[in-house]
Parts: structure tokens; sequence; C-alpha cells
């Protein structure tokens, strides 16, 4: 097993704990994007969610980016190529976001020193909830392994938003249930 698989391995083991250690979305995608980009050797990573309406992509968790960058606009799905594509369901990589099309800010991109992106597709069952983006400074072509270990990362990521999404709505109704329950016996 080569260095890179070890590391991947581990990163693995590290994002299982922190999906583990805690029911709050923002603690667990930010442990989950720092690690992800650390394992790829990558810039940053960031997790974006789709909007109640499945129009806009917001962001959810970053690592490694500027707020400037982060603040650049919507990311409306209408307008990006490249998220149509990964919200069907597949990863996407584009090696020089630069001259790509599909990429919706690239000007943002080029002041933020971004050259080349992976980008993953976030889901539950068949349904897309976001993505995830990796990010490099440099033009490459994420391996196979890469590939591979990433989507991991984000199946394992769409599984901790999920169970937080539960969660929270089995505590709304709990509250709900509770403030029922008192005002029958106030009555």
């Amino acid at each position: 097993m080569s260095e890179k698989e070890c590391t991947f391995y581990r990163t693995l083991y590290e994002v299982a704990k922190v999906i583990n250690s805690s029911l709050e979305p923002a603690t667990v995608l930010a442990g989950i994007v720092e690690q992800t980009a650390r394992a790829l050797e990558a810039k940053a990573c960031t997790i974006r969610l789709l909007d109640r309406k499945g129009l806009t992509l917001l962001a959810s968790a970053a690592w490694g980016l500027s707020a400037g960058y982060l603040r650049k606009g919507p990311i409306e799905v209408a307008k990006s190529g490249l998220d149509q594509e990964v919200l069907a369901g597949k990863p996407v990589q584009v090696k020089d976001v630069r001259s790509d099309t599909r990429f919706q800010y690239p000007e943002a991109a080029r002041k933020e020193d971004i050259a080349s992106v992976l980008v993953l597709p976030l889901t539950v069952g068949a349904k897309p909830i976001g993505v995830m983006r990796v990010y490099s400074n440099t033009v490459r072509d994420f391996t196979p392994v890469e590939v591979d270990f990433a989507s991991a990362i984000a199946n394992l990521s769409a599984i901790a938003i999920e169970n937080a999404r539960l969660h929270q709505a089995l505590k709304t109704d709990y509250e709900l249930l509770a403030e029922t329950t008192y005002a029958i016996h106030d009555l």
C-alpha cells in the first residue's frame, strides 16, 4: 500500500470519528472539508447544499478559501453547467477552470489562485442534496484513486448531513409535543 493510500485510510477513519462525535452540522462539515483538502494535498475544499427550492447551492462549509472568494456571488444551478452535471449524479473534474465555460466564476477563481477543481455529488438515496468541491492551485488531473477517495468522503458527508437533519426534525417534533402536552395540562 502506498503512503498516499495510507493517508486516505487514516483520513476516512478521522472523518468517521468527526461524523460520530457530533450531530452539529457546522462542526462535522468543517472537520470533513479540512481533512479532505489535507489528504488530497489540495488548496481548499467546500461543501455546498441546495436551498429548499433546489435552485441555488449555499455555502455550508469551507476550508482554505478567502472570505472574498466565498462571497463572490450565488451558485445558481441554472447558470452552472458544472454543477448541473454533478447534481445528475457523477463526479466531474475540471483541469483548468480558467478556460472551462462550465465554471460560473472563472475570474474569481483566477484571483483566488484556483487552477483545477474536482466536484462530487452529495446524494441521499438518489436525491441530490449538494456538492463537494476540491480545489487545487496547480493544474492537475485527479487520479482515479483520488476520485474514489473523495467520492467515499462525499457519501459519508451526505449521510452525516441527513442524520443531522433527521435529528433536528426529531428534536423539533419532541419540543412541539412537549409544548402541546404542557398546554393540555394547563387547561
